[in-house]
C-alpha cells in the first residue's frame, strides 16, 4: 500500500510537471528504502559453557536503548556506550566466572554480540557495509574503520603498557574486538593516534566502533542487492 501511494503521488506530480522524471525516481527510492527497512533486523542468541552463560538481544534499527549486566562494571559502561552511539537497542546478560578472571566473560560477550549482528544483518542487501570514525575523547584520538563484508580480521594498534582500569585489564578491549570481528564476519581496524588515560582510550575505541557500525548498518536505497561485485557477502 505504501509503495502504491508513493507511485500514485509521483505519477500525479509528473502530470503536473511533464517531462520531469525526478519525482518518480525519488518516489521509487523511498519505496525501496521502506521495503528494505520493513524487514526486521533483530536477533537473539544464547551461549552456555562451563565458564559463562551469555544472552544477547539486538535491534539494529533501534534508538540506542540498552539493558546491560555482565557483572563487570566497566565493561557494562563500554557496552552501554556502544548501544547509545550505534543506535542499536541492546540487551546483554552474562553470568561468568569473574572470580577467576574477566577474560572469559568479555570474550564470550564479544562472540555472541558479533554472531547476533551477523544474524540481524541477514543477507546484507542495501547496507552501506563500510563505516569509519575519527573520535576524540579529551587527550585521546582513535580511528576505527569497519567492513561487514564477511572476512573477519582485526588490526589493533594502541600504546603499549596501558594501565588497567581498576581490575579491568586494557588488553581485554582487544580480546573483545577480536571475538566480535571473528563472529560478525567483520574487518575491523583500530588505531589509537594519541592518548594517555586508559579509560579515555577504551571509551574512544568503543564509541568509535559504535559510530562506524552506525554508518555501516545504514540502508542505502541506491544499492541494488548486496554491496559487492561478487553479489554475495
Amino acid at each position: 500500500p505504501f509503495q502504491q501511494f508513493v507511485l500514485r503521488y509521483s505519477l500525479n506530480q509528473r502530470k503536473r510537471q511533464p517531462g520531469s522524471p525526478m519525482m518518480l525516481l525519488i518516489a521509487l527510492r523511498i519505496a525501496k528504502h521502506h521495503e528494505l527497512m520493513s524487514n526486521s533486523r533483530t536477533a537473539e542468541q544464547k551461549r552456555d559453557t562451563a565458564e559463562t552463560k551469555v544472552e544477547v538481544k539486538i535491534d539494529i534499527d533501534g534508538c540506542g536503548q540498552s539493558k546491560i549486566n555482565t557483572g563487570v562494571a566497566f565493561f557494562d559502561h563500554m557496552l552501554t556506550l556502544f548501544s547509545k552511539h550505534s543506535l542499536c537497542d541492546l540487551e546483554i546478560i552474562a553470568d561468568g566466572d569473574i572470580e577467576v578472571d574477566y577474560h572469559h566473560t568479555v570474550e564470550d560477550v564479544g562472540i555472541v554480540l558479533g554472531s547476533c549482528i551477523k544474524e540481524a544483518l541477514r543477507d546484507k542487501k542495501g547496507i552501506y557495509r563500510y563505516g569509519w570514525s575519527l573520535l576524540p575523547m579529551d587527550e585521546t584520538l582513535s580511528r576505527v574503520a569497519v567492513d561487514f563484508g564477511g572476512r573477519p580480521y582485526l588490526s589493533f594498534n594502541a600504546p603499549e603498557k596501558i594501565e588497567s582500569i581498576r581490575e579491568f585489564s586494557f588488553g581485554l578491549v582487544e580480546e573483545f574486538l577480536r571475538a566480535f570481528a571473528n563472529n560478525a564476519g567483520a574487518n575491523i581496524h583500530v588505531e589509537v593516534i594519541s592518548g594517555r588515560d586508559a579509560h579515555h582510550i577504551a571509551e574512544s575505541i568503543f564509541k568509535g566502533l559504535a559510530k562506524a557500525c552506525d554508518i555501516a548498518f545504514k540502508i542505502d536505497p541506491r544499492v541494488e542487492g548486496v554491496p559487492s561485485t561478487k553479489e554475495t557477502l
